[in-house]
């Protein structure tokens, strides 16, 4: 899981020197275009990441368009740079089908079998793993039906 964690704030960073970049030289960049780089031209010189999920780099691009969408709204400040080991986190889903949570263990999609220390029955979307102080948590997104 470390790794997942490790190769979302990677994106994330990556992603926002680029977007930096293209700032300055004039263009209006967004996390779709950022993806569309990166698969193409970045993802391929590094062969390490064909081992991760591509969903972690692709909620990387989200979180830092949302991020970028927060501070032109004036609702937060300008994004940074992520350091390693503060709030390591990432997010997956299972593309677009329900991740079932049941029991003790449970098979999440790209990860494999993880135990946790309370029983959890739930089913959701995705699902995001941080990293608090040594210990792994899982978040889950609830979903509400319509009233």
């Amino acid at each position: 899981m470390a790794q997942h964690a490790g190769y979302s704030r990677w994106c994330y960073n990556w992603g926002l020197s680029l977007w930096n970049a293209a700032y300055v030289d004039g263009y209006k960049p967004s996390p779709r275009k950022l993806r569309e780089v990166f698969t193409n031209h970045t993802k391929p010189l590094y062969p390490w990441m064909k081992n991760l999920s591509s969903k972690v780099y692709q909620y990387a691009f989200i979180n830092l368009g949302e991020a970028f969408k927060r501070f032109f709204q004036g609702l937060g400040k300008y994004p940074r740079f992520k350091k390693k080991g503060k709030s390591d986190s990432f997010t997956i889903d299972n593309c677009g089908k329900p991740i079932e949570l049941n029991g003790w263990s449970h098979k999440l999609p790209f990860i494999g079998i993880v135990k946790t220390y309370e029983p959890i029955e739930a089913t959701t979307q995705k699902i995001t793993i941080s990293r608090q102080a040594g210990d792994w948590y899982l978040l889950r997104n609830a979903v509400r039906p319509y009233e």
